[in-house]
């Protein structure tokens, strides 16, 4: 697992979330609108948002969309358990990351915008380092 702790907006979490889990049958209409995120249930790996407005517009497979306003933290947990985190708002859609994320997340990550392709060359110079001094 790989620990994230990195500044992310709103919409680059939200991005990850839908690549992570349901980038095959979310309505269209809902990609396009940065107040819709999904939900899902904590016995599938739960995601949670919690936001001072909320509310819900479909379920469709294990996945309920809601509309959400002034978004708060989104708590994010893989149907594996190998990926856990959170996004808090730091201010207005401007938040942070923090957590532990497996390597298929970190595709999802990088995608959705959350991490860089440079935070992973220097997360990989990091830990090649680290091995080396361990060796």
């Amino acid at each position: 697992m790989v620990a994230i702790d990195v500044p992310a907006s709103l919409e680059s979490f939200r991005r990850f979330i839908i690549a992570s889990t349901c980038s095959s049958y979310i309505p269209r209409s809902y990609i396009d609108d940065a107040e819709v995120f999904p939900e899902r249930e904590e016995s599938l790996g739960s995601i949670y948002v919690e936001a001072a407005d909320k509310v819900t517009l479909k379920k469709i497979r294990d996945i309920t969309f809601v509309n959400a306003r002034d978004v708060l933290g989104i708590i994010y947990n893989s149907k594996s358990g190998n990926t856990t985190l959170k996004w808090r708002q730091l201010r207005r859609r401007g938040g942070k990351v923090t957590g532990e994320a497996s390597p298929n997340s970190l595709v999802n990550l990088a995608e959705g915008g959350v991490i860089t392709p440079e935070w992973v060359d220097s997360y990989l110079k990091k830990k090649s380092l680290e091995n080396a001094n361990s060796a």
